[in-house]
């Protein structure tokens, strides 16, 4: 199993909304960095994904996901009505390409960017050297620190 971790804008389309999802499912479209897409490219049904919320106030990891189906063709890319169109993929030649996740957990509070950034766990993590990327790979150790950051204390109110 891998893990990964995939960005999402909480006005667009945020954990709230897929887990409004029928069968809190989604393909996740829209990617259009060829990194990223790679990525996606190499994921493996059961491996896990953190849902984090990019540009919002505070940005975070808001959950966590499982890919249910392996890279496929993305739709969006072929309909010109669409904002992730792109006029050079074609059905015989798509560019883009999407992994279909479902939602596991809603974490019990969001785990902010600066909190993430104070935890010595994490030093090196793809989220702080190379920030922008939208779907980016998660280290076992990491996965593991943060997946135990986001279960809440026992005994102690958690802060949030």
């Amino acid at each position: 199993m891998a893990f990964w971790l995939m960005k999402s804008e909480p006005g667009a389309f945020s954990i709230d909304d897929l887990a409004a999802r029928p069968g809190r499912r989604t393909g996740w479209d829209g990617v259009r960095n060829y990194q990223a897409r790679n990525f996606m490219r190499a994921m493996r049904v059961g491996d896990r994904a953190f849902f984090y919320h990019s540009n919002a106030e505070p940005s975070g990891i808001a959950g966590l996901v499982e890919i249910v189906r392996r890279a496929y063709p993305d739709p969006t890319q072929f309909d010109s009505r669409d904002s992730h169109y792109d006029e050079r993929a074609t059905p015989e030649r798509p560019v883009w390409e999407q992994v279909d996740v479902r939602l596991l957990q809603k974490f019990p509070r969001l785990l902010p960017l600066a909190e993430l950034r104070g935890m010595p766990e994490l030093k090196g993590m793809a989220l702080f050297t190379r920030g922008r990327l939208s779907v980016q790979p998660v280290a076992p150790p990491q996965y593991s620190a943060i997946l135990k950051k986001s279960r809440p204390s026992c005994g102690r109110p958690q802060a949030g």
